[in-house]
């Protein structure tokens, strides 16, 4: 079973494996309903979902239908503006079949002038307030990607007192000196208002080269068993981390094997890692240019 963790200032004890369903934006509902009991079977009772991961909202409403009490429900939007974040949300939880979620999350918000509209007068982040007061949703998040996604979300910080965070963090990842410090700071920040913190991008490999595939996520997982359990260890050895697991739905259950023994057996030592990376040619995602507007 996966440990739990109180999840920031919710008060929600979650699975430290967050359940990522961008895994079933292209998927059967019967494929659907054949994976999400795995869940159950690891004990993860957070999912995370957006407006933008294909039919992914739809998919889970069945299974939310006579269960809905039993899991932490987040979702997001990529709308900026405050009539369409309302919408937006309105239409996540018609699709969910809910009358709220629990976490309603600024889907990538790095990008200058996405953060001015969303902060500015009428625009998400007041929408999603009010939203909040009528108990549409009980809390609200920022997530991103790219290198500069922590700086970015200790301004956002600054302007709004977000309940969550979301972010790229890895060891290779934080091999960049200056990400690290950015994480680094953030992470002090997100302890001392007890803001949860949430990672993706925990057991990437590297972006896909010509002639791999197929492709059911966007980068190319970690697929060696012991240097993927090695990944999920790094993370989960921080007790303010929590893990998203990937979207590609085979690695869902490699991933939980992992974290069900990550609290016993501790982080990897860093030479391991090293080793992982060096045989496996694993590379950072981003370099500063190259898809950070994903």
């Amino acid at each position: 079973m996966i440990a739990r963790r109180i999840f920031g200032r919710t008060g929600h004890a979650s699975s430290r494996v967050i359940f990522g369903a961008a895994a079933l934006g292209r998927m059967r509902q019967e494929r659907a309903d054949e994976l999400l009991p795995t869940l159950d079977e690891f004990g993860v009772n957070h999912i995370d979902v957006a407006a933008d991961y294909g039919d992914a909202e739809l998919r889970l409403a069945p299974w939310l239908a006579t269960r809905r009490a039993q899991f932490f429900l987040a979702s997001k939007t990529h709308e900026r503006g405050g009539s369409g974040a309302r919408a937006s949300l309105e239409s996540s939880l018609e699709r969910l079949g809910v009358d709220s979620v629990d976490l309603i999350q600024l889907h990538n918000l790095v990008e200058e002038e996405d953060w001015a509209a969303a902060h500015a007068p009428g625009g998400a982040v007041e929408a999603l307030a009010r939203a909040r007061d009528e108990g549409l949703t009980r809390f609200i998040g920022i997530t991103g990607h790219g290198l500069r996604i922590a700086s970015m979300h200790l301004r956002s910080l600054e302007r709004f007192d977000f309940d969550s965070v979301l972010l790229p963090y890895n060891f290779v990842l934080l091999q960049h000196e200056d990400y690290r410090r950015e994480v680094d700071a953030l992470l002090d920040i997100c302890s001392e208002r007890d803001v949860a913190v949430q990672t993706i991008k925990s057991v990437a490999r590297r972006r896909w080269q010509d002639g791999d595939g197929p492709r059911f996520s966007w980068y190319e997982p970690i697929r060696d068993s012991p240097a993927l359990e090695r990944a999920v260890r790094f993370v989960l050895a921080d007790d303010q981390l929590f893990l998203n697991s990937s979207s590609d739905a085979a690695m869902l259950r490699p991933i939980l094997e992992a974290a069900s023994t990550a609290a016993e057996r501790g982080g990897p030592a860093l030479s391991e890692l090293q080793a992982d990376v060096d045989a496996l040619a694993i590379r950072p995602l981003f370099d500063g240019a190259a898809l950070e507007r994903i």
